[in-house]
C-alpha cells in the first residue's frame, strides 16, 4: 500500500521502519531536510513537499508537533489528499482540534481517524506503544491494520469519535506530567532532609510513583537529560492543550506547565521532560 508520512520528528522517524518492514511503500516529508536522510537510508522515498508526499497515497499518516502544524501543513493550504484516502493523525491535539480536522476531512472526501500514541521512543522502536484510535467504525478498523504495526495489541483502545481519542491522549499525558512532578518533588524533599538522590530513589519502588521512578530515576540521577525520549517542549505544548480543554481548573497541571515552560525558556526545551527534576 502507498502510504505518505508527514513529519519526521523523533516519533515519526521511529514509525517509518515499521511501515516499510510490513511491505508498504512509504513517501515521507519533513519541514526541515535533516531527518529525511535517516528514513531515506531505511528505504522511504523522500518528498520535497506535502503535496508530493500525498499524491496517490491510500493512507496519509501525520506525526507533527501540534495542532498548529497540522493546520499549516494540511488544513489551511487545503492539501490535496486523494479522495477516499484514510488520514491517520498521530499528532497530539486538543479534542476541539480533532473535531475540526475530522470536519475538514469530511468536506474534502477524506476519512479521518485520530490515533495518538502513549509511550516514548523505546517502545516505538520495539513496536510496543499504546495506541488510541478514534473515528467511524469502518475507518477505525482499517486504521488499526496500520497503527498495530507499532502497537502492543493489548494496549490499543478504540473510540467512536476522533475527539475522544484526543481527550484520552491528554488524560494519559496529564498522568505522566503529574507523576514526573511527584518524582521531582520527592527528590527535593529527600535532598532537603539529607538523602542523596540514590537514597531517595531507593524508597520510591515502595510507593505509587514506582513506575515513573523506575523510568526516569536513572536519568535524574545521572543528570544527563540529552537522551530525549519525550521533549520538555512537547510536553509543555500538551499541557497547554489540557488547560485549554478543561472546563474546571487543573492546579497540578498548571504547576507542571509552569515548570516545563521555565525549562523551555532556559534553553532546555529539546531535552527530556524529566529535566524539570534537575537540581536547582
Amino acid at each position: 500500500m502507498d502510504i505518505a508520512l508527514l513529519g519526521l520528528g523523533r516519533m515519526g522517524r521511529e514509525l517509518v521502519p515499521h511501515l516499510i518492514d510490513a511491505g508498504h511503500t512509504v513517501t515521507a516529508w519533513n519541514r526541515s531536510p535533516g531527518p529525511t536522510e535517516t528514513v531515506g537510508r531505511r528505504g522511504a522515498r523522500i518528498a520535497s513537499s506535502p503535496e508530493e508526499a500525498v499524491a496517490g497515497a491510500a493512507v496519509v499518516v501525520s506525526v507533527l508537533f501540534g495542532p498548529d502544524a497540522v493546520r499549516e501543513t494540511i488544513v489551511d493550504p487545503g492539501l490535496a489528499i486523494p479522495s477516499g484516502a484514510l488520514w491517520i493523525d498521530v499528532t497530539t491535539v486538543a479534542p476541539s482540534d480533532a473535531a475540526d480536522f475530522a470536519a475538514w476531512a469530511s468536506d474534502h472526501g477524506v476519512r479521518y481517524v485520530h490515533s495518538p500514541v502513549v509511550g516514548s521512543l523505546a517502545p516505538a522502536r520495539a513496536g510496543s506503544l499504546a495506541v488510541l484510535i478514534g473515528g467511524a467504525q469502518d475507518d477505525v478498523r482499517e486504521a488499526r491494520g496500520v497503527v498495530s504495526l507499532w502497537a502492543d495489541p493489548d494496549k490499543i483502545r478504540t473510540f467512536d469519535a476522533p475527539a475522544k481519542a484526543a481527550t484520552a491522549k491528554l488524560v494519559a499525558n496529564l498522568a505522566l506530567a503529574i507523576s514526573m512532578e511527584a518524582l521531582s518533588e520527592t527528590l527535593r524533599l529527600g535532598h532537603a532532609g539529607g538523602l542523596s538522590t540514590d537514597e531517595a530513589l531507593a524508597v520510591l519502588p515502595l510507593t505509587t510513583i514506582a513506575p515513573i521512578a523506575a523510568m526516569k530515576g536513572p536519568v535524574v540521577a545521572s543528570g544527563d537529560f540529552g537522551d530525549t525520549q519525550f521533549s520538555a517542549a512537547l510536553l509543555a505544548k500538551d499541557l497547554r492543550l489540557m488547560l485549554s480543554t478543561a472546563d474546571t481548573p487543573l492546579p497540578a497541571a498548571a504547576l507542571v506547565a509552569a515548570e516545563l515552560q521555565r525549562a523551555v525558556d532556559a534553553g532546555h526545551g529539546d531535552e527530556d521532560f524529566s529535566v524539570i527534576a534537575r537540581d536547582r
